[in-house]
């Protein structure tokens, strides 16, 4: 039994927003970067090469928020992170605030693979990539003019009333399409997870959120799950969400449809957050929850067929 379940990000999105020639967009999207992780799954590949493959696709989509098509920083340019995480031996591998990646996901599966470090930021990232022999590109090459577009009706917003004229301090994504994930359980019963995203819109140059941190937006552990999320990535760090579903499972006796039920119904909920998250356990079961308008996901196992959501 193989399964897979992928996410290009939860947010605000009124069905009457999505006209049908752009919902036919981010459906062919998500049903290519699928079919690649199935692809590997299905002729028996391992887990983390699953979720590599799809990711890596959603990395290149520049309909989402994660390496081409990223959203700004307060300073127009693009920051990009991710992680992925074997759930077979507990490794992992990471890296934020890269600027000249093309495949973040790409570049924290060497950090995983060929460094005994779990986290790489910045420079020193981006040194370890050139020393890989990964060919840079220009951080224009990630920036769309939806997203510049973005960023300046941000900075445009006049100060609330009697609130003197400022830098823009805190930053809102108020597009829908937000990380990009995939989780995923090969035959061989190797769970996996990654995650990648370009951040908040309006960011603050160096502001890292939860996709990249290993328990916070991604967590895979064989004896429980595998789980990547999505949302208002400060909530997610605080509650440390990827391994609180994971650890629900595995020290409380939960089901995978009880502990993401808990997570996104109740403890989200209560601290006034937002997102969604997907998670696959150790028998292959698929729960996907949110509690957003809308989540652009899809998932496939062993027997049956596609299938792709937003609403």
């Amino acid at each position: 039994m193989y399964a897979l379940a992928i996410h290009g990000g939860a947010g605000t999105l009124p069905r009457g927003q999505l006209d049908g020639e752009r919902e036919q967009a981010y459906r062919s999207g998500l049903t290519r970067a699928l079919a690649m992780g199935h692809e590997v799954l299905e002729r028996d590949g391992c887990a983390l090469d699953a979720v590599e493959a799809a990711v890596t696709l959603l990395e290149d989509d520049a309909l989402f928020n994660a390496g081409r098509g990223a959203v700004l920083t307060l300073e127009g340019n693009v920051e990009l992170d991710a992680s992925i995480m074997d759930g077979e031996r507990l490794r992992a591998g990471a890296v934020a605030a890269v600027t000249c990646v093309r495949n973040p996901v790409r570049l924290a599966r060497r950090v995983l693979e060929d460094t005994p470090h779990v986290f790489l930021v910045g420079h020193g990232a981006e040194h370890f990539a050139d020393e890989i022999g990964m060919v840079r590109v220009p951080n224009a090459y990630f920036i769309t003019p939806e997203r510049a577009q973005q960023l300046a009706a941000l900075t445009a917003r006049p100060p609330a009333a009697g609130v003197a004229q400022r830098p823009v301090l805190a930053a809102r994504d108020d597009s829908p399409f937000g990380t990009v994930g995939a989780v995923a359980r090969d035959r061989a019963g190797r769970l996996a997870a990654a995650t990648s995203t370009g951040g908040m819109n309006g960011k603050r140059p160096g502001r890292v959120g939860d996709s990249p941190v290993i328990g916070a937006g991604t967590y895979a552990d064989n004896q429980s799950c595998a789980v990547s999320t999505t949302g208002h990535g400060e909530w997610f760090l605080r509650t440390v969400q990827a391994h609180d579903i994971a650890a629900r499972l595995r020290y409380g006796g939960a089901s995978l449809e009880a502990a993401v039920t808990a997570a996104i119904e109740q403890r989200l909920a209560s601290l006034g957050a937002s997102g969604g998250l997907i998670a696959v356990d150790a028998r292959g079961q698929i729960v996907i929850g949110y509690n957003t308008p809308a989540m652009f996901r899809g998932s496939v196992r062993s027997g049956e067929a596609p299938r792709i959501d937003i609403y």
